[in-house]
């Protein structure tokens, strides 16, 4: 696929950084920094989107086709997940808003955006189901969970930042007034995260869809929510949204954060008090790192300095790069327990994803080389070992013996939001860094 005009800027943009750098600092972290623009480019246009799009689009039924096999053949059955349809229906958004291949993408945005109005939004109870067959008509998850949710208000307020569709906002705001009736603690704060169908107590004995106990709050799920409300925000929501964002970010740099490590655990009571068993007391590299650039968005989207934060990041940073950093070949690997060394070291594609944006996040904010050598290095491992060239995609994950994971390419949980997302902020953060010059 030859680079449109669109990749030409982007060349442009690496030929800036480059002079903005003195002659004499031939190896300074902008020139390295701006020698891989035309690589992330590549693999934007030339992997990723093409991947997805249009071929995801279910024009017979609606929504997208999430079930590819390893080699990227389609395969029979699936089913339609709100986290990977909301996810595919955020990603086209975010691609049309930044002119990427823009005349299928709003075909694509708007079969996203039509399925999840028509198929998957509960017109007696309100809010998304979690899960409908393929063709939208049988439901197969009826309870509402949180996590679904924030997908579904990203998704929603994303489109119409790129669209003005006013029935997207109006949806939007509908499903932030059932987040704030049914779902917001108004006595411990956060959210509460699983329920019955019509917003109830979930049924006795049911299993969340994500998580382990129904009282149970994840970092995981708000952090999410932390960067639907980011973008609803920017979209124009409502006002209490600022708010509720403002408590979010609390929770992400205080709530979730394990003061003698400085690094995040995912489950706790809903007092906030944290489950530290065998399976909790465990570090989630990836979600670190994107709880910092998230946090940061936030904090942008809210016009309030980041600076107050930065020692913090730092700290949570560092903490991934010491125990889950793969120092000779890059990338971040799974996760590991408390102050010791990664014991699941597969390096899976969201972890890889997340990774390039914080690195570069942490550049930003600091100048610290240190961060522009991570990004240098992880960005050299996802583009020559995590990136599927022959097949398109990213690999689910590449294993310790540096094989790939036989399994699909895409799946209710692996669409291409992860290294999608990335590679569009890593781009536009690359332009950020030229213009300051």
């Amino acid at each position: 696929m030859p680079f449109t005009a669109q990749g030409a800027m982007w060349a442009l943009i690496a030929v800036a950084l480059a002079v903005a750098s003195p002659a004499s600092a031939q190896t300074s972290p902008r020139q390295r920094l701006s020698a891989l623009v035309p690589q992330i480019e590549r693999n934007l246009r030339e992997n990723v989107v093409p991947f997805w799009f249009p071929r995801s689009v279910d024009r017979e039924h609606g929504g997208y086709t999430v079930h590819y096999g390893p080699k990227g053949k389609e395969l029979p059955g699936g089913t339609k997940m709100i986290v990977t349809q909301a996810r595919t229906l955020w990603l086209a958004s975010r691609l049309l808003r930044a002119k990427v291949a823009e005349a299928s993408l709003r075909e694509a945005a708007d079969v996203g955006f039509r399925f999840l109005r028509d198929h998957m939004w509960d017109q007696e109870h309100g809010g998304f189901y979690w899960e409908v067959d393929p063709t939208g008509q049988e439901v197969r998850g009826p309870h509402k969970h949180l996590y679904g949710q924030a997908f579904g208000l990203y998704a929603l307020s994303e489109y119409y930042v790129a669209t003005r569709n006013r029935e997207a906002m109006e949806l939007a705001n509908r499903l932030f007034d059932l987040l704030e009736e049914k779902a917001w603690d108004r006595e411990y704060g956060g959210y509460r995260e699983f329920f019955a169908r019509d917003w109830s107590a979930a049924p006795a004995g049911e299993r969340p869809y994500v998580g382990d106990e129904v009282d149970q709050k994840l970092m995981n799920t708000h952090l999410h929510l932390l960067e639907a409300l980011t973008t609803y925000v920017r979209a124009g929501g409502r006002a209490l949204a600022k708010e509720r964002l403002a408590e979010l970010i609390a929770i992400q740099t205080q709530a979730v954060v394990r003061k003698g490590w400085v690094a995040c655990t995912d489950r706790y009571e809903r007092d906030w008090t944290p489950i530290l068993d065998a399976a909790g007391a465990r570090v989630s590299y990836g979600h670190d790192l994107e709880n910092i650039w998230l946090v940061v968005d936030a904090l942008e989207a809210l016009d309030r300095p980041t600076a107050p934060y930065h020692d913090l990041f730092r700290e949570l940073f560092e903490y991934s790069r010491t125990y889950g950093y793969d120092e000779e070949a890059g990338g971040f690997y799974d996760s590991g327990p408390p102050k010791k060394a990664a014991d699941r070291r597969g390096k899976i594609w969201w972890v890889q994803a997340e990774a390039l944006v914080s690195a570069l996040q942490m550049y930003q904010l600091t100048a610290d080389a240190s961060y522009a050598d991570v990004f240098e290095k992880t960005w050299h491992w996802v583009d020559t070992h995590q990136t599927d060239w022959e097949s398109g995609e990213w690999y689910d994950a590449i294993q310790p013996d540096g094989k790939p994971r036989e399994a699909n390419k895409a799946h209710p949980w692996k669409a291409g939001y992860h290294n999608g997302r990335a590679l569009v902020e890593v781009l536009e953060r690359m332009a950020s860094l030229s213009a300051r010059e």
